[in-house]
C-alpha cells in the first residue's frame, strides 16, 4: 500500500493539538542509519487506511517529498473514546533488515473438516495472529491456516502451520501456542428409564371408563 506523509516543522503538545484541528495527525518515521523524522498525515485518509488489513502487517510505501520509501506501522496511538488518530509510529525498512512482526491469521476448510461435519465439535479460534521473523522480501500480508483436516480432540498449535518460505514463527521458550482448539461437545442426557412407561400409565389412567 501507498501513502503520503508532509514534513511537520512544528513539535510539542500545542503543535501537535493544533495540527489535529487543522485534520491532520502527526506520525514519526524512525530505524535504519538516518535521523528519526517527524512527519505528518490527512487523517481522513489514514482513518480508511487503518480499516485495511494491510496496513498493519505489509511493508508501506510512504511518499515524502516527491521520495518513496519503505516503511512497515509499528504503533498507532487512538483516543480514548473519540474516532481519532492520534499518533503513529513508522519504521525504516531496509534491504538487510530482519523483520519481527505480528501477521493476521486467514482460517479455510472448517466447515468441512472431520471434526465439524462428522463429529460436531466445538472449534474456536484461540489467536488471529502470529509473531514471525523474515526478511522484507519474505514478508507475507496474512499466513493461511487449513482447518480441513481438524479430527475430534486434536487441537491445532502453532507448530503444526505451514510457514511461507523463508518465514519462521518467533518462539518464546518453549511454548507452542494453541492457534486452534477442538472440542467434543457434551451428548445430550437420555430420558430416564422409566420415564416412558411413566407416561403410558397416566396416559391409560385418563383412558379409563370412570367407576360408578
Amino acid at each position: 500500500m501507498k501513502f503520503t506523509a508532509f514534513e511537520r516543522a512544528k513539535q510539542g503538545t500545542g503543535a501537535s493539538r493544533r495540527l489535529r484541528i487543522t485534520g491532520r495527525t502527526p506520525a514519526i518515521v524512525y530505524g535504519g542509519e538516518a535521523a528519526p523524522i517527524q512527519v505528518e498525515l490527512d487523517h481522513n485518509d489514514l482513518w480508511h487506511a487503518l480499516k485495511k488489513e494491510a496496513f498493519h502487517a505489509s511493508i508501506l510505501d510512504m511518499e515524502l517529498n516527491g521520495k518513496t520509501s519503505k516503511v512497515l506501522l509499528r504503533n498507532v496511538q487512538m483516543h480514548p473514546f473519540r474516532q481519532l488518530v492520534l499518533h503513529l509510529d513508522f519504521q525504516r525498512v531496509e534491504a538487510g533488515t530482519k523483520l519481527k512482526m505480528k501477521v493476521p491469521l486467514h482460517f479455510s476448510g472448517q466447515e468441512t473438516s472431520p471434526a465439524f461435519k462428522i463429529d460436531n465439535c466445538l472449534i474456536t479460534h484461540v489467536i488471529t495472529d502470529l509473531e514471525i521473523t523474515c526478511s522484507p522480501a519474505d514478508l507475507p500480508e496474512f499466513i493461511a491456516v487449513d482447518l480441513s483436516t481438524l479430527k475430534k480432540g486434536v487441537s491445532l498449535h502453532a507448530s503444526d502451520l505451514t510457514m511461507p518460505k523463508g518465514v519462521k514463527v518467533v518462539k518464546h521458550g518453549t511454548n507452542n501456542p494453541v492457534v486452534v482448539s477442538v472440542v467434543a461437545q457434551a451428548a445430550e442426557e437420555a430420558p430416564a428409564a422409566d420415564a416412558a412407561p411413566a407416561a403410558d400409565a397416566k396416559a391409560a389412567a385418563k383412558k379409563a371408563p370412570a367407576k360408578k
